[in-house]
C-alpha cells in the first residue's frame, strides 16, 4: 500500500490487488497510454486527462505533475517509510548540515536572513554574484541560523564558510 499526498492537502491510500487498482479501499478503473517517458494519457470516467512528470525525486519520494496543465506536488510513502515512522528511525537519514559554504568566489550581492532566524529547507540565505551571474544560496536544511560570517558587500572565497547552523 501507499500513501500519496496531494499538495500536502489531500491523502489517498492506493494499492493494488491483482489487475484492479484501489484509492481508498475502493475499485478505481484507469485506462492509461504511454506517450513516452514521463508522459501518458489517462481515462477516467469518460473524461480524458494529459499528464507529464515535470519534476522527480526519488531519494524524497516527491515529484511534480502536470495533469491538463495544472501542476500538483505529490508525496508517496510506502509500507517501509510506515515502519520506520513507527519504530522512530524516520529522521536518521537526514543530514544535519552545521554550515554553508562559498560554492565559487565571489561578491555578497545580499544577506536575506538574520541571527536566530528559524529556517526551512528551500529557504533564501543569501544573494552571491559570480561570474556576473547572481546566485541564490538556499539553505539545504531546517534549522537554525547560528552565525553569519559574512555581510553585504563580502568578497569571499570558494569554501569559505558563510553562514553556521544550530
Amino acid at each position: 500500500m501507499y500513501k500519496v499526498k496531494v499538495n500536502s492537502n489531500f491523502l489517498f491510500e492506493i494499492e493494488r490487488k491483482e489487475a484492479t487498482v484501489l484509492v481508498n479501499g475502493k475499485p478505481v478503473q484507469l485506462d492509461v497510454s504511454a506517450i513516452n517517458p514521463g508522459n501518458a494519457h489517462v481515462l477516467y470516467q469518460n473524461r480524458s486527462f494529459n499528464t507529464e512528470i515535470v519534476e522527480l525525486n526519488r531519494a524524497d519520494k516527491t515529484c511534480a505533475i502536470k495533469v491538463n496543465g495544472h501542476i500538483y506536488q505529490i508525496a508517496v510513502e510506502d509500507q517501509f517509510d510506515e515502519l520506520l515512522k513507527q519504530l522512530g528511525l524516520d529522521n536518521l537519514a537526514a543530514n544535519k548540515v552545521l554550515e554553508i559554504k562559498a560554492p565559487m568566489p565571489g561578491l555578497v550581492l545580499k544577506v536575506l536572513v538574520e541571527e536566530n532566524t528559524e529556517v526551512k529547507k528551500g529557504d533564501n540565505l543569501l544573494i552571491l554574484e559570480a561570474m556576473k551571474m547572481e546566485n541564490i544560496l538556499k539553505s539545504p536544511t531546517d534549522g537554525t541560523v547560528k552565525k553569519l560570517l559574512i555581510k553585504q558587500g563580502d568578497k569571499v572565497e570558494k569554501n569559505q564558510i558563510l553562514v553556521q547552523f544550530k
